[in-house]
């Protein structure tokens, strides 16, 4: 059976089933069809937009097309309030592994809209109970999970991992669970780990057991008896993201601390195949002066976050000789590096093919929120642009980065850590809008 869901989503799917303004109020809406493809790129990548211009004036929510091949901006996007369906923002996307589908949250209307990425067009839109920073599309490239922590649940508190099917535009399942903020899934989609707001416990979820007859109804500690949704606790300090090894078998889940209310910084090791014996999952402990976003690259990881009263940290983790080996904390660190970087809420990490690790945060106390560590000569630069960086794309096999930074759209060149010089004739790529997220859509 299905975990229980709230009376709100009892009514809404009643009234679906009877077909009465199902399109304008129901948990989602969906359509096949599609207007076919404009841009004729084979290498692009997209930019959302919530003001982009329109012909008729003002702005509109749209996605900008980009020819990252060249870094040219192609003078047609993709609407985001068409005759069939219409979105009312434009923030964070997601990008299924086959790069079929794109998926943009709508941060104003709390609509999550679904974008075929061959069409070039606004195919579908669920509906969710509130905002979402933190969904992705399942390794089926049909199945969307969402995690949505302001959603009402009756009886108790709110918060809800929903599932959704992108083919049929169906909300599939509703999982309560309270404070549901962030889904870190392994490489393969075997399961994935829920992490919730002020708690110090993980979720885990297998996906393939949701719905199954033997499911409880509540949300238990993790077992030898498997189920849909359970619980891993002790030993975590509000938790608030993981990286997994590329098997799938470790995660590294990172232990907010101090600056999310709690107590230590740092990362804990998580052997993901003894968590249901209930004890030893944890293999190693690093403390850390900050721990809110990650990147594993090889046997590194690298580790960002805020230390409240001393300012933003990067940690250079090497895992050669184990986690064991490795110690951030003492007056001679082993197999680790700390580095100073810019302050502020770090929610980005992306590394570019030549080395180029890119770091941003919001609400930063300087005002600039992008640190750049030159993996190579263990240099760090600090840009001069300015804002929250909301979005950050390495472009595969080319020496640029794409950036959104305080609404702005900038192409960084990695071989100087500065923004890419155009040729006068071409000019950098001028976004009218705002940039808020950027993905690369194709392989």
């Amino acid at each position: 059976m299905v975990f229980n869901i709230s009376d709100l989503k009892r009514t809404l799917g009643a009234f679906c089933a009877l077909g009465v303004l199902c399109a304008t109020i129901s948990c989602s809406s969906y359509n096949s069809s599609g207007r076919g493809t404009r841009s004729g790129l084979s290498f692009r990548a997209f930019i959302s937009n919530p003001v982009s211009p329109s012909l008729t004036g003002g702005g509109s929510p749209a996605l900008n097309v980009i020819d990252a091949s060249r870094d040219l901006l192609q003078p047609v996007g993709i609407p985001l309030n068409t005759l069939g369906f219409s979105l009312t923002d434009a923030g964070m996307m997601s990008v299924s592994p086959n790069r079929s589908i794109t998926l943009v949250m709508s941060p104003s209307d709390f609509k999550l809209g679904v974008v075929d990425n061959v069409k070039e067009s606004l195919v579908g839109s669920f509906t969710l109970h509130g905002l979402s920073e933190s969904f992705f599309v399942w390794t089926d490239n049909v199945s969307i999970f969402a995690a949505v922590p302001a959603a009402p649940v009756t009886g108790q508190a709110p918060g809800v991992v929903e599932k959704l099917d992108a083919s049929s535009g169906t909300v599939t399942a509703t999982l309560p669970i309270p404070g549901a903020h962030f889904l870190v899934p392994t490489p393969d989609g075997a399961k994935f780990l829920v992490f919730s707001d002020n708690s110090d416990t993980v979720t885990l979820i297998t996906p393939n057991l949701i719905g199954a007859n033997s499911q409880s109804g509540t949300i238990a500690p993790c077992s030898t008896v498997q189920t849909a949704v359970c619980t891993i606790s002790a030993g975590f300090d509000r938790p608030v993201s993981a990286i997994f090894d590329p098997s799938g078998a470790t995660a590294y889940v990172l232990n907010c601390g101090a600056e999310c209310g709690g107590t230590t910084a740092g990362v804990s090791v998580v052997n993901v195949g003894a968590v249901p014996t209930g004890s030893n999952f944890i293999t190693a402990t690093i403390p850390l002066p900050g721990a809110t976003t990650a990147l594993l690259q090889g046997q590194n990881l690298y580790v960002a976050g805020t230390q409240p009263g001393s300012g933003g940290t990067l940690a250079a983790l090497n895992f050669t000789a184990g986690p064991a080996a490795v110690n951030c904390s003492s007056p001679t660190p082993t197999n680790c590096q700390i580095f100073s970087i810019n302050d502020g809420y770090h929610t980005q990490m992306q590394i570019s093919g030549d080395g180029q690790l890119f770091v941003g945060a919001r609400a930063c106390s300087t005002g600039n929120c992008l640190s750049i560590l030159n993996t190579t000569t263990a240099k760090i630069v600090s840009p001069t642009a300015t804002g929250n960086v909301t979005g950050i794309a390495p472009i595969p096999n080319r020496t640029v980065v794409y950036v959104c930074q305080g609404g702005q759209f900038t192409v960084y060149d990695t071989t100087t850590d500065e923004p890419k010089v155009f040729p006068v004739s071409i000019g950098a790529p001028r976004l009218q809008g705002a940039a808020i997220d950027v993905k690369v859509v194709d392989f």
